[in-house]
């Protein structure tokens, strides 16, 4: 179906000025009407009943206070339930972001859906991280609850570390004033995988390896494949952390793709990625970050054999198309 009028035009809200090219490149290709909302800066009127759009696809990202953009993270909460109060489509709507915004509402679904996670401890005051992690293993990782892009996430590899940090007043909990405390989980081969999804299906996964030096791995800033091919700069985000991060195209097991797709399902994500981690020293799997904002790996077409944003865009078109005929 092509949209071919304002009143059926596709909203995106999104914060990164990078991330979105490949898909708002494909929004155009199919010469779609798109209307832009930057998060940053952005009004609503809770009272509107009408919206020049069919669907509003939020792509807000909880790491925004890292460009200076921390205002839109809360706002969005209230933002979203006000259009879905109000009977608009939202893709990755609020309960998605509820989950995206809170590390600790992450791993109580995994807890409820049974599924294993690394083991953590929350916290609300600094002071309590000693106490936290009396019955963890070393080394461990206070994370702070709302992170985005490995942000707010720091390593004490003994309990000496984390007692000095303490007394120096040095761990700080993040924008909520909650935190992890958590077992670091050495990986195995030295990779993570990441599973992304739509519609709350399996689309593609790989294997990102890291040197274990740095949590960022947001797979849109990862810019070489394990051969040593640089990929597309146009597909990277232009703050892309040169930290050396290699990625491959990977196909994890039924019964894994079965699990992601409940965590993904239970959470409310139309379009995310979920981080999963075995352990070198027991061979254990634990997922550890459910994500729901998908940047999708850079240069995809090379990596993993497709471009996903056509599926997206596809999804998308969908979406409008049901709420097109839900109107009429």
């Amino acid at each position: 179906m092509n949209i071919n009028n304002k009143e059926q035009a596709i909203a995106v809200y999104y914060e990164h000025p990078d991330w979105f090219r490949p898909l708002f490149k494909e929004l155009e290709n199919r010469q779609l009407p798109v209307i832009k909302y930057d998060a940053a800066e952005h009004h609503f009127n809770i009272s509107e009943k009408e919206f020049p759009y069919r669907v509003f696809f939020n792509r807000m990202s909880p790491s925004a206070y890292l460009r200076n953009n921390t205002q839109a993270i809360f706002y969005t909460t209230g933002l979203l339930a006000s259009l879905e109060s109000n009977g608009v489509r939202v893709i990755n709507g609020s309960k998605a972001w509820r989950h995206e915004i809170s590390k600790v509402l992450q791993l109580s679904l995994l807890e409820s859906l049974g599924l294993p996670y690394p083991k953590s401890v929350v916290i609300n005051n600094p002071s309590q991280a000693l106490a936290a992690s009396k019955d963890l293993r070393f080394p461990i990782v206070v994370k702070a609850n709302i992170g985005g892009s490995g942000a707010g996430i720091t390593r004490y590899n003994t309990e000496e570390e984390l007692k000095k940090a303490v007394v120096d007043e040095s761990i700080e909990l993040g924008l909520d004033f909650t935190a992890l405390v958590q077992e670091f989980i050495p990986a195995r081969g030295g990779n993570i995988h990441r599973v992304e999804t739509l519609d709350g299906k399996y689309l593609y996964g790989i294997k990102v390896y890291t040197s274990g030096d740095s949590f960022n791995l947001c797979p849109a800033d990862i810019c070489q494949t394990t051969t040593g091919q640089e990929l597309s700069r146009n597909a990277c985000a232009l703050d892309a952390p040169k930290n050396g991060l290699k990625v491959e195209a990977y196909t994890p097991s039924k019964e894994i793709i079965d699990a992601i797709e409940k965590i993904i399902q239970a959470a409310g994500i139309e379009v995310g990625g979920i981080e999963y981690i075995i352990d070198d020293r027991d061979g254990q799997l634990y997922y550890y970050d459910i994500n729901a904002l998908s940047n999708f790996v850079a240069d995809a077409v090379n990596v993993i054999g497709f471009d996903p944003h056509k599926k997206l865009v596809d999804f998308i078109e969908k979406t409008a198309n049901l709420k097109l005929k839900q109107a009429l």
